[in-house]
């Protein structure tokens, strides 16, 4: 017998009296918690370059940026495993409830993080902390996608079903310019040896804070309609035998994010440290271009997302698969040899025009792509793996390429990556007339 979850849903409003205020407000608290959640999960990324000899202090930067990354990468291996138990939790208990839970594990990991002590004081004990910590943000963020994709996506009305589901990454890149945010402000009141002692604890601690107000608003969501309507339905077997029925699906969110995501953690996550290892720049000027291209490209989501509900999601898709393809290489070693803030901005932000085309709608049409009784799981757990291998890597592949003498290596991996994206994106249907959401 199934135990009702302490997180259980209310039953939602009927959709034919839910209001567009009703709507927008239940779309705004579940992106207020996916913000959060990717605030806290993009902070290591933006203050490993202070924290990382605090961790592990053998060695020089590359060595030490090294062994964060394979931190960083670590964390990605727990996204499967959370877009899995998060993925049943949401087609089973709702998506408020996994919603509610996933920000719950992301406050503990961040906890975690800003109370262990250095390497000095505890030996192995601080990075085994750190593993600890990121094994469980890795479990919520892997939750958390499949979950948000699938809640905004069902919440927002079929016509404007892209706009609304853009701003899951509209909430992911803000979450990102937060981080960097804070590390500018911190970057100016205090001097590099405060901030590599103490002060990117703080970051650590704020998205803890900010996690527990996220949680309280996430409590006044209303469930979706789509999953109500499936919940009295008889289950005749487990959902990971009901997932085994959509082999097709299940490789084309696969085969569709394997580029697009690799793409976006080269021109994000890494980009302030390519910048800074591998240009030359100041950590300060590198934060400064990256917070500032990051603005302009969560501005463009919500544009290429309308644009999608036009003209379709293929054509979209296809854009980026051919443009990564072309230009990732370009692009790359034209930024190796740059000499001024602004010939750097603006080759960086060339990428992320490109990179909109996959990140803006990915979310749409993963979720398009199966039916309500396991939407979630189906969304999660292939994104997640996906995510794991390609996304969660490619910091310490790129690095490892420069260790070795061969960073150009680097730019033909994303390039090849982005190419079997394009192949996926030629052939799959275009998932906005094509939609297993326009049967719920």
């Amino acid at each position: 017998m199934e135990h009702t979850s302490p997180y259980a849903a209310p039953a939602a409003s009927p959709a034919a009296s839910r209001t567009t205020s009703q709507r927008i407000k239940s779309i705004f608290s579940g992106s207020v918690g996916n913000l959060v959640e990717w605030y806290d999960w993009y902070v290591y990324a933006a203050f490993s370059l202070y924290f990382a000899k605090v961790f592990f202090p053998q060695g020089d930067l590359t060595a030490q940026l090294l062994n964060t990354a394979a931190i960083f990468a670590v964390g990605f291996l727990m996204r499967p495993i959370g877009g899995w138990l998060m993925g049943i939790y949401a087609d089973r208990k709702g998506r408020k409830a996994a919603l509610l839970a996933s920000v719950l594990l992301m406050c503990f990991g961040s906890l975690i993080i800003a109370l262990t002590p250095g390497y000095d004081t505890i030996g192995l004990g601080a990075p085994v902390l750190l593993v600890l910590a990121r094994l469980l943000q890795g479990l919520s963020v892997g939750g958390e996608y499949g979950t948000s994709a699938t809640y905004l996506s069902e919440m927002a009305g079929r016509e404007r079903r892209g706009f609304y589901s853009s701003f899951q990454y509209v909430t992911l890149i803000s979450g990102q310019l937060i981080a960097l945010a804070v590390l500018i402000v911190l970057q100016q009141v205090l001097d590099n040896e405060q901030l590599e002692q103490w002060g990117w604890r703080i970051p650590f601690l704020i998205g803890a804070l900010c996690a527990v107000i996220a949680l309280f608003l996430r409590r006044g969501m209303e469930e979706t309609d789509s999953f109500t309507r499936h919940q009295a339905t008889p289950r005749e077997e487990s959902l990971l035998r009901t997932l085994a029925r959509h082999p097709k699906a299940v490789l084309t969110v696969v085969g569709l994010t394997m580029g697009g995501t690799l793409a976006f953690y080269t021109y994000t996550t890494y980009m302030q440290k390519y910048l800074v290892n591998t240009v030359g720049m100041t950590k300060n000027d590198s934060t400064l271009i990256s917070a500032a291209t990051l603005f302009l490209f969560m501005l463009l989501q919500p544009l290429v997302g309308a644009l999608s509900d036009k003209i379709g999601r293929r054509p979209i898709l296809i854009a980026f698969g051919v443009l990564g393809t072309l230009f990732t290489v370009p692009i790359l070693s034209t930024l190796h040899t740059i000499d001024t803030l602004w010939g750097a901005f603006f080759l960086i932000m060339a990428a992320l025009i490109i990179v909109s085309g996959y990140t803006s709608i990915n979310a749409v049409v993963k979720a398009e792509l199966f039916p309500t009784e396991i939407r979630a799981l189906g969304v999660g757990l292939p994104y997640a793996l996906t995510v794991s291998v390609f996304g969660g890597t490619a910091e310490y592949i790129a690095l490892w390429f420069k260790s070795i003498g061969m960073e150009s290596g680097f730019y033909w991996y994303v390039t090849a990556c982005i190419a079997c994206s394009l192949l996926v994106y030629v052939f799959m249907p275009d998932t906005r007339t094509h939609s297993k959401m326009n049967d719920d």
